[in-house]
């Protein structure tokens, strides 16, 4: 190769610096191309490119109905805000604090769904989306950003949106698998760099009765986890206690929509190596993570970690490929039918259906599998079980009473599936709070003639 040839080789491997460079704008000026009406979907979690956000809703007296599509964000919302709702409104596909108030109040509304068909919405173009706001990691050699701790839930929006609109962060990390975003696609470029927004799965300011009833829910689950199982966890405190007693477990493996930061010290003893798991052994699979800077610093090109977007990760039949699949899931409260609510308290609207049914599903059907509906068996101040004899007027049921498998409290777990209605009474009586029981089997006696 002469020195010509070398050089043209060079230029064409540069070339994506170029037309980065000619991307980029202030974010004040990236944001003037959405318009009044316009569908703009956000990327979520502790990923939400904040200042994009920050400079769209300075623009708010230039916009009228624009419709803000997202899964649970953390952190401020301003668009969320009193007054803003004929600016912006917002279309949630799963309810966070910073929401619930405003969907409620009919400010923003909710679309109950199964979060492996979130996505689906807009690759089948149900959801035809404007402009994609997403947060991604400096490009690589190749011209390549990542998604980094939240590809599942904005990879295929972005990329059936119109106008796609990066905030390029310095503090995002490298997350691998498919999890990718070249500059070329990328219309507007905003370099900013800023602090992740981080979610601890614990509550700071939880309680030690609190923290002692999860970890006894915590205790009881691990029991249900064999060497070689592939886990599932889903969002708060419960799914990492579970963590806290799987030391003595061996060649755990990971399949799961999300996770936080109590699976470090698993993987970096060892305990998680996927090496048994039988779809992507070796690998951890997500769509993303909530959690701290010591989880996005322990994710960062590391190789045993794999994204993918959540209609993938989430599929049923996908889960169900893995064997020994444990899926731990939560709720709000259950009856004694063992119909689950997990996104309403009554009519009022909580947080949403999520990944729970995908799992539940894709775990009963695998080989070995096990699917569990962990909850204290009571509220916080103590005063209302959370096993009942009927789920609340206007309660969503999430998971039937047909999907249900194993059901966890503090007090023990119990195996519904195949049981009658009489035997699950029975059953979830004994894992109920002892201040709650006497009311509970008198109402399963006068109604389902329980002895």
């Amino acid at each position: 190769m002469n020195i010509q040839e070398s050089k043209l080789k060079h230029i064409k491997r540069q070339g994506w610096h170029a037309k980065y460079k000619s991307k980029i704008v202030l974010p004040e000026e990236a944001v003037e191309v959405i318009k009044s009406g316009d569908k703009v979907v956000v990327q979520p979690g502790c990923a939400a490119p904040l200042k994009l956000i920050r400079s769209m809703v300075e623009r708010k007296d230039d916009l009228e109905d624009v419709e803000i599509y997202h899964i649970l964000v953390v952190g401020d919302l301003p668009y969320m805000q009193p007054g803003m709702e004929k600016h912006f409104k917002h279309r949630a596909f799963f309810i966070g604090q910073n929401t619930r108030t405003a969907v409620n109040e009919g400010r923003a509304e909710f679309i109950p769904i199964f979060l492996s068909e979130v996505t689906l919405l807009f690759k089948n173009g149900i959801i035809k989306p404007d402009v994609a706001m997403i947060h991604v990691s400096p490009p690589d050699e190749h011209g390549f950003c990542s998604y980094g701790i939240d590809v599942g839930n904005i990879k295929t929006p972005a990329e059936k949106s119109k106008i796609v609109i990066a905030q390029v962060n310095e503090h995002m990390p490298r997350g691998l698998g498919n999890s990718f975003i070249h500059i070329s696609k990328i219309d507007y470029i905003v370099e900013y760099s800023e602090p992740l927004l981080e979610l601890p799965q614990i509550d700071p300011n939880a309680s030690t009765e609190i923290l002692d009833i999860y970890d006894r829910i915590g205790k009881n689950v691990s029991e249900l986890i064999e060497d070689g199982a592939t886990l599932q966890m889903g969002i708060g405190a419960i799914p990492d206690a579970v963590m806290n007693y799987l030391y003595d477990r061996n060649n755990l493996g990971v399949h799961t929509e999300m996770f936080s930061d109590g699976i470090i010290d698993l993987v970096e003893q060892g305990i998680i190596n996927g090496e048994e798991k039988t779809l992507h052994p070796g690998k951890i699979i997500a769509g993303f993570v909530l959690g701290t800077k010591r989880l996005y610093d322990f994710l960062d090109n590391n190789p045993i970690i794999e994204f993918h977007p959540q209609e993938y990760v989430n599929d049923p039949f996908i889960i169900a490929k893995n064997k020994k699949m444990v899926a731990i899931n939560s709720a709000i409260e259950i009856d004694l039918t063992g119909q689950v609510c997990s996104d309403s308290i009554g009519t009022r609207l909580y947080s949403g259906i999520g990944g729970q049914v995908d799992f539940v599903r894709g775990a009963a059907h695998s080989e070995g599998g096990k699917a569990v509906i962990a909850l204290p068996s009571v509220t916080k101040n103590g005063k209302i079980s959370r096993i009942v004899p009927t789920l609340k007027e206007g309660a969503g049921v999430v998971t039937s009473r047909g999907d249900v498998h194993y059901v966890a409290t503090e007090y023990g777990v119990v195996n519904l599936f195949g049981k009658t209605i009489q035997e699950r009474a029975k059953a979830l009586i004994e894992i109920s709070h002892p201040d709650f029981k006497e009311e509970l089997k008198r109402f399963a006696y006068e109604t389902y003639k329980v002895n």
